[in-house]
């Protein structure tokens, strides 16, 4: 129990914690157990696991189970359990549970549920905006979607969603239905002309993103836990398959990362553990099975080439990344970076003609801009901070990256893309973390978001700069805008 003040980052005294330690499992089935499981797996709530919670500070869990959450089904237990029996049970959340975590195919057959019968939507939009240049913005702070009028800029539905959805959320083809994942494994089908939802279910216990076939047949979902990935059918989320993520010498794995990559007609997949990457083939009547190429590290995520050729993937051992050529099936380079580059979020524009990559880095205030013809360096730009997002629009004159890390996180630079020098920095909400901007399907306004409890979403025209609109929101960590996403736009990301 020594641990617990280690964990919880607070200042209790040793003495305290004596045999009067208050029994954490059992304050679990009290107070816990009928909404988030027997082992913590999950149900009406969120799992409750390390897997699970490793982006959830244990002092913002303490509050949560202290002041429950708005707008959800978290009641506070604030009123019932006090500050030693709060501490213990949250020590014990972040715990590995006594049961080792599975979830089956069977597990994932039974989650399964339509929630509205696909031939019962409408066949047109049932609001007056246009289809294309909405917005889907996920508001993290109180888990909630917003689906937004990106040319009034009005709220046109809210719903809550499941725990921490992650990986943003991806369309299909013609930009109708919308498609969640969220950290504790629930995937989530959204029609975007009637504004309901359609089906749902729950394909793993910790889930890192999914991705849409461009013929609009398929979903593929990558799991952390358990290490795998799950084909489902688009069109209501029925399973289909379950792939285990295992190495070619049977090493078992999580699945960092899946991409459609829409002219090869394949899905492309990170592995976290073993040095692959798989490219898994869509077209006619597929089978899924697993295309295996070497990497020359484990990787964490990627970003294409405009042509779909190249991955150029995060690569600890390589000091930066790594380029993989998919035609050719190996490991062609590396790519020398400093620091921690987040190749996942970097983006391209041509530039006197040709085309260059950047990419912001989480580790050091700079961005790295490449030449993706010889994937030397062109030019590092240095920044207020770290940034972990980058953004544009093939009619923007800028690249706008946020210093989402450090002292300077309420600053968002406009990097001119042809000088590759900073021409504006924004501070949006002094002392508030700034990030993420998103670009309406013209290119005419930037969304920027301000991450904070009393945050917002900030609408600024994307040439004069002026600010448009303030929407108050609560952490709105990102938006999404259909006709860009289903373009797969230069300047947005997968």
């Amino acid at each position: 129990m020594r641990l617990i003040p280690l964990l919880l980052g607070l200042a209790l005294p040793l003495q305290s914690l004596s045999a009067a330690t208050p029994d954490a499992a059992a304050l679990y089935r009290q107070h816990c157990q009928s909404c988030h499981g027997e082992n913590r797996f999950g149900g009406a709530g969120p799992a409750l696991l390390p897997e699970s919670l490793e982006r959830l500070k244990p002092a913002e869990a303490r509050r949560t189970i202290r002041d429950g959450r708005p707008a959800s089904q978290m009641a506070a237990f604030g009123d019932r359990l006090d500050d030693a029996q709060l501490d213990a049970l949250v020590a014990y959340l972040y715990q590995p549970s006594a049961t080792p975590p599975t979830w089956s195919e069977a597990d994932i057959r039974a989650s399964h549920r339509i929630l509205r019968a696909p031939d019962s939507l409408p066949a047109k939009p049932q609001h007056g905006a246009d289809p294309l240049n909405l917005f889907v913005v996920v508001e993290a702070g109180n888990h909630q979607v917003n689906i937004l009028d990106g040319d009034r800029f009005d709220v046109l539905a809210r719903f809550p969603s499941h725990f921490a959805l992650h990986g943003g959320p991806k369309f299909s083809p013609e930009g109708r239905f919308v498609y969640f994942a969220a950290r504790d494994g629930w995937i989530t089908l959204y029609d975007l002309h009637s504004l309901s939802t359609v089906a749902e279910v729950r394909a793993g216990l910790n889930t890192r993103n999914l991705a849409v076939s461009n013929d609009g047949r398929w979903v593929l979902v990558g799991n952390y836990l358990p290490g795998n990935l799950v084909v489902l059918d688009a069109r209501d989320l029925t399973p289909v398959k379950v792939i285990p993520a295992l190495g070619a010498d049977g090493s078992a794995s999580r699945v960092s990362a899946v991409y459609t990559a829409p002219p090869r007609d394949s899905f492309v997949v990170a592995l976290k553990d073993v040095n692959e990457a798989w490219e898994l083939s869509y077209a006619g009547t597929p089978d899924f099975q697993p295309r295996r190429i070497a990497a020359r590290d484990r990787l964490d995520d990627f970003s294409f080439t405009p042509d779909y050729r190249y991955l150029l993937a995060t690569s600890r051992a390589a000091k930066g990344g790594q380029v993989i050529d998919l035609d050719a099936g190996r490991a062609v380079a590396d790519i020398p970076l400093p620091g921690m580059p987040h190749l996942g979020s970097g983006i391209y524009w041509k530039r006197q003609g040709e085309w260059v990559f950047a990419t912001p880095n989480i580790s050091q205030g700079l961005i790295s801009v490449l030449d993706i013809k010889t994937w030397k360096l062109i030019k590092e730009i240095p920044t207020d901070g770290p940034g972990f997002f980058m953004r544009s629009h093939k009619d923007s004159p800028y690249a706008w990256t946020d210093v989402f890390f450090g002292p300077n996180n309420d600053r968002v630079h406009l990097i001119d893309k042809q000088t590759l020098e900073i021409a504006h920095t924004l501070r949006p909400m002094p002392g508030k973390n700034a990030a993420h901007v998103e670009f309406t399907q013209d290119g005419r306004y930037a969304l920027l978001s301000v991450w904070d409890s009393e945050g917002a979403l900030i609408v600024y025209n994307a040439r004069t700069l002026e600010e448009i609109k303030r929407l108050p929101m609560n952490k709105p960590s990102g938006k999404y805008n259909v006709g860009n996403k289903i373009e797969f736009a230069e300047g947005t990301s997968h």
